[in-house]
């Protein structure tokens, strides 16, 4: 149970902290005390009604209290009036404001390197320890660490607001923010950690806090979408491409959801980048998918983005959609020599054109580039079967 409130609620806890603070590492302290005094008396008094206000009241008495040991509360002394007018015996949570937005914009601030937003996010708001989050992205736990304290300093050092950007500079930041939580999906979606279900929380924030935002949305109901497809993705070590996956694996509720979340950013309007990839991840995800449309999805995609990328994949749903002549046309016109899945996708058009020599050297291409085990195995199966 407390593991629970914890991922549930340290995000909350921790951005009424860093507000009321206005510091990172007092923020996490008192957090994190609090949290150990309810791991020590809620197995025998119960959860309170209210865990979170519970513990965020805690939280802040233990950093008064710290305050006033460090015998900094002349320096201090404008934190005490609004803290100690909130007491735990009279805890109420309409009285405790949730600043998960303005914490998630603080720590996706652009004026920090984006690998320091990331970490930043993932201990923030999804209450990861910086050895998970380490292990999440290959590094030792002492880099992520200085990774974080960085991140940090540079917050206090220059005077990076805790705030919800103005009107007039909300859709770029925005715009960061949904990049920061969409990298945080890739990475688990990548199989190294899954780091997808930490993702797909912290967009459920997201549309809580704004929900008038269609690409928050958007971005939502593509990693559902994505992630109720993860556990047929792979067969053993063999990476298994969507026509071949096994649809029992599928979890149909999420897609359901994906579809719900999807629907309510169309009905916000919602025609940006996010938006049109869910309707591509909810058109794949259909019992018989129309190629052509998710063609057609993907041109427009491609006119909002100028990705290259976006071009392969369109050309990719030309060949299922019975064309890999015109793929195959379109895919030469791409400069993506250094990109794995160029060349593994001119591999597979060439070999449906029966071009089988130019096939295999598509192939051994990608091949040189892989890094995964799954994709080295798949590429080696495709060179193979030639």
């Amino acid at each position: 149970m407390l593991e629970q409130v914890f991922r549930d609620e340290w995000g909350r806890v921790l951005a009424s902290l860093v507000g009321f603070l206005g510091d990172f590492d007092r923020a996490e302290e008192a957090a994190q005390e609090a949290f150990a005094i309810a791991a020590e008396r809620w197995p025998a008094s119960g959860v309170p009604d209210n865990p979170g206000a519970w513990l965020t009241t805690t939280a802040r008495n233990r950093a008064i209290d710290r305050i006033r040991r460090e015998h900094t509360l002349a320096e201090k002394i404008h934190l005490l009036p609004a803290a100690e007018a909130v007491m735990m015996d009279e805890v109420d949570d309409t009285v405790i404001k949730d600043e998960r937005l303005e914490l998630i914009f603080t720590c996706c601030h652009p004026a920090l390197p984006l690998e320091g937003q990331v970490a930043l996010t993932l201990r923030a708001l999804g209450g990861l320890s910086t050895a998970e989050i380490a292990r999440a992205f290959l590094v030792t736990e002492e880099t992520m660490k200085r990774r974080l304290s960085r991140a940090k300093t540079k917050i206090k050092a220059t005077g990076i607001p805790f705030a919800v950007p103005g009107a007039h500079l909300l859709p770029d930041r925005l715009d960061a923010v949904l990049a920061v939580v969409y990298l945080i999906y890739n990475e688990g979606y990548s199989g190294r950690v899954d780091l997808g279900g930490e993702a797909i929380r912290l967009g459920r924030v997201l549309t809580a806090l704004m929900p008038d935002e269609p690409e928050a949305h958007g971005l939502l109901a593509l990693m559902l979408i994505h992630h109720a497809r993860r556990r047929a993705r792979f067969s053993g070590e063999d990476l298994v491409l969507l026509d071949d996956q096994d649809r029992s694996l599928w979890d149909a509720r999420q897609i359901a959801a994906g579809r719900v979340v999807l629907d309510r950013a169309l009905a916000l309007g919602g025609r940006g980048a996010y938006v049109v990839q869910a309707v591509i991840a909810s058109l794949q995800a259909r019992e018989r998918i129309d190629w052509r449309r998710v063609a057609r999805m993907y041109r427009r995609l491609a006119d909002l983005t100028g990705s290259p990328v976006v071009e392969l994949n369109r050309a990719a749903a030309l060949a299922q959609a019975g064309d890999p002549a015109a793929a195959l046309a379109a895919v030469d016109r791409l400069d993506l020599d250094g990109y794995l899945y160029f060349h593994s996708t001119r591999g597979e058009l060439l070999r449906r054109l029966g071009r089988e020599d130019e096939a295999r050297a598509a192939y051994r291409r990608a091949l040189d580039l892989a890094t995964s085990t799954p994709e080295r195995r798949f590429l080696t199966g495709r060179l193979e079967q030639l």
